[in-house]
């Protein structure tokens, strides 16, 4: 970029996706009223471009396009351009994206560049990269642009009665989506979600379908719950769950040397990803690898979990507390190049015994797997290759970890990949469960730790007025937030208070769940809209019932809202989540791969919810605590309360014992007697439990 300096109105923006555009030749605004006034005013069609700061893509298409100065003339003459973040307003990528699906019948993805009627900001052609010269089977982008503004003013008639027809058919989405009055969530549907996935399932490398290849934490998630609930003995489900999440584990999507995992494989068996690490799909694959290590006592799984939560305390939470958005694909203009090793500097970097393990447990015998470099993926365990070097096992993982802790701190004079140090509301949510889940069921305190640090910072940062905010970065707390950030920090929230106590924490869960029902929930057809009701108006108000790159929020809002109204007998947050499940009857019916969030909530409702109050002195507590966490049973919401705690919230404070501990449990609306012996305690918790060492 041959000027740093700001050259557009950019410049004032938090985000840094969008302030690496400010010094474009290219007029970008932001999206608001001065951008679309201005439009309106001058009939001047609009170019939106959606993407965000860690997309490769993005970046092709700034540096080719963008920052040329010929391309830029012709945009500033033809369109008003508006750039946008897609992780700031999920919103218009929601919307645009369905746009572009309709549209061109292809899938979407980043960048998103969408050309807009400014009268109504609808859309009328639409696309992703464009390159600057015909390529690909794509026209050039200054072409697009010539012929996307001259159809503009050449075709109203044309255009009019297109934005007729698309808004007709954005406004028959909701009919199909209502109509769930009085109908059951049934245990067929389960079953035919079953045999779906195992057709999708890949046998040979675990996961769904071909490259590219993402991990569909969602459905896993489903699958090993389902497993636990159906009680089946042939081991299936598990399988497909536990042997995916091994295999992602084993291969290049996990980053070997750091921890953490990177968004997607461009091919169909985990070798090479996408090297972008999105906070998004860490958290939930957080938690899943915990609880995997505790029903099969796989030691992979503990040990990517715990290397899991250590990266992103130590690279991914702010100085606050909060957890940052994202690491970038590229350093030094090169994707992948600050994860990459050549076999020589492996050599000189580690010992005679510590490169030779080194190389058979991560590929480097092998060849190249990545434009002359190796992307090091687990090939070997270190007790299956002590034998051979005459080692002993507890040696070789000694020696093992030695050497990767060599190369970490090698790799940290490398230049780094960009972070993108937003703050995002519903994406610290998912990270905070996964950290809290995670850190129970392993002991580690310190993620609990990590956990509360970031919800500290949202509670205090990001609510303001009674209102959630869904971004923060340099001490702003920006847009109104959605659907998911108040789902997931529900869901967030029950996950903590189970990980540590804090009337606090119910509270505010209780508070985001009125909330939920207060500004989104669709009392005429159930479930919950994207935006709150009060939320700009926009060409499209979307009802995510479906996953995509996170779990759709309404999945999320259900099984919480359930959890939560069990705890506190509400009724009125088991009726939403009722209504949410079969206003989506039809929907997960036709495809459950892609409604694997709203399988976890029926899943649940037809199980029920188990819930068990632990109260009592601490001391007396601990072994009860210790052991509820132990068992994997996705139904189970267990607190542990101490008895002077101080004042509970209702109806919790009549849970009370003068007993040196006690449980009150309630399966579904039953609630049983209080449960005073360790024994009884253990025989309830194993009614429906699973192991570390597996089912019993």
């Amino acid at each position: 970029m041959k000027d740093a300096s700001p050259r557009n109105r950019l410049a004032g923006e938090t985000s840094p996706y969008l302030l690496q555009h400010a010094a474009n030749p290219v007029d970008w605004y932001p999206w608001g009223e001065e951008a679309l006034e201005r439009a309106r005013r001058e009939d001047r069609p609009i170019l939106l471009s959606i993407g965000y700061s860690a997309c490769h893509w993005c970046h092709v298409m700034a540096h080719e396009s963008f920052e040329d100065e010929a391309t830029a003339e012709r945009m500033n003459a033809l369109f008003v351009n508006i750039k946008v973040d897609r992780e700031e307003r999920p919103d218009l990528d929601k919307i645009y994206q369905l746009a572009h699906q309709l549209l061109s019948r292809r899938s979407g993805g980043w960048p998103l560049t969408v050309f807009l009627n400014p009268h109504n900001q609808l859309p009328y052609f639409t696309g992703t990269y464009f390159p600057p010269r015909p390529a690909h089977n794509l026209p050039a982008f200054v072409n697009v642009l010539e012929q996307a503004a001259g159809y503009y003013h050449s075709n109203k008639a044309e255009l009019d009665h297109h934005n007729t027809a698309l808004q007709d058919f954005l406004g028959s989405m909701h009919k199909r989506q209502g109509g769930g009055e009085g109908i059951a969530p049934s245990p067929r549907l389960l079953d035919a979600a079953d045999r779906s996935m195992a057709q999708h399932f890949d046998k040979e490398h675990g996961g769904f379908g071909g490259a590219p290849k993402f991990p569909h934490t969602s459905a896993l998630q489903y699958l090993l719950e389902r497993w636990h609930c159906s009680g089946r003995t042939d081991d299936g489900l598990r399988h497909m769950a536990c042997f995916s999440l091994e295999k992602m584990a084993r291969g290049g999507l996990y980053d070997q040397i750091g921890g953490g995992f990177y968004r997607y494989s461009v091919d169909g068996w985990w070798e090479i990803p996408h090297f972008e690490k999105m906070l998004y799909d860490n958290g939930p694959l957080l938690g899943l690898y915990a609880q995997v290590w505790q029903v099969s006592g796989n030691a992979l799984c503990r040990e990517v979990a715990e290397e899991t939560g250590d990266w992103v305390m130590r690279e991914m939470q702010s100085r606050e507390g909060g957890y940052y958005a994202s690491l970038d694909a590229d350093s030094e203009g090169e994707e992948g190049r600050f994860y990459l090793w050549r076999r020589d500097a492996v050599r000189r970097l580690l010992s005679g015994p510590e490169f030779s393990l080194a190389a058979a447990c991560y590929g480097l015998e092998g060849s190249p797997n990545f434009e002359g470099a190796w992307h090091l993926q687990r090939t070997a365990d270190p007790a299956a290759v002590a034998g051979r070097l005459g080692l002993e096992p507890a040696s070789a993982r000694e020696l093992l970890a030695c050497a990767e802790a060599k190369l970490l701190t090698a790799r940290e004079e490398r230049v780094r990949p960009g972070r993108d140090g937003k703050i995002l509301t519903s994406w610290n949510a998912l990270m905070i469960q996964g950290m809290a889940l995670a850190g129970r069921v392993l002991k580690r305190a310190d993620f609990i730790d990590s956990a509360e640090w970031a919800l500290g910072l949202l509670r205090h940062r990001l609510w303001q007025d009674g209102r959630l905010r869904a971004a923060y970065k340099d001490g702003q707390a920006k847009f109104p937030a959605y659907l998911d950030d108040h789902a997931f920090l529900l869901d967030a929230c029950l996950e903590l208070v189970q990980s540590r106590w804090s009337a606090t924490t119910l509270e505010w869960a209780r508070t985001l769940a009125d909330v939920l029902l207060e500004r989104f929930y669709d009392s005429q057809n159930g479930g919950f809209y994207f935006t709150a009701h009060d939320h700009e108006t926009l060409m499209h108000r979307p009802k995510p019932l479906a996953d995509e790159s996170m779990p759709a929020g309404c999945g999320v809002a259900a099984a919480a809202l359930m959890r939560l109204g069990h705890l506190l007998g509400e009724g009125r947050y088991l009726e939403a989540a009722e209504r949410t499940l079969a206003a989506a009857v039809s929907a997960v019916a036709e495809y459950p791969l892609g409604h694997a969030a709203l399988l976890r909530a029926l899943q649940l409702r037809l199980h029920g919810v188990r819930t068990v109050i632990i109260r009592g002195q601490p001391e007396a507590m601990e072994s009860w605590v210790e052991f509820a966490h132990s068992v994997y049973d996705p139904a189970l919401l267990c607190l542990a309360i101490p008895r002077e705690a101080g004042m509970l919230p209702q109806p919790l404070s009549q849970w009370n014992t003068d007993l040196p501990v006690a449980a009150l449990v309630c399966e579904s609306t039953h609630c049983l007697p209080p449960i005073v012996s360790f024994q009884e305690f253990r025989m309830f918790i194993e009614r429906a439990g699973a192991y570390r060492a597996g089912r019993e």
